[in-house]
């Protein structure tokens, strides 16, 4: 189950709630009891290659298939 990370203007202090991705956007309390809350954008990081290996070269060259029909 998704876990959205939310931030109290009451308080100031910043939770977590685990919901379906269908209730992402619904309001969450504060812990403390405060009503007074706003979901804070995640950023989510992805990799290329597998977990821990190299990553996967760039392709060279240029043109509609990298160069490799000469156009």
């Amino acid at each position: 189950m998704p876990r959205y990370e939310f931030r109290c203007r009451a308080c100031g202090d910043t939770f977590e709630v685990s919901r379906p991705m269908v209730e992402a956007s619904a309001p969450a309390a504060c812990p403390q009891g405060h009503d007074d809350t706003v979901k804070l954008l995640s950023t989510v990081a992805v990799a290329r290659g597998a977990a821990g290996g190299p990553s996967a070269p760039a392709p060279s060259g240029g043109g509609c298939c990298g160069g490799a029909c000469g156009c």
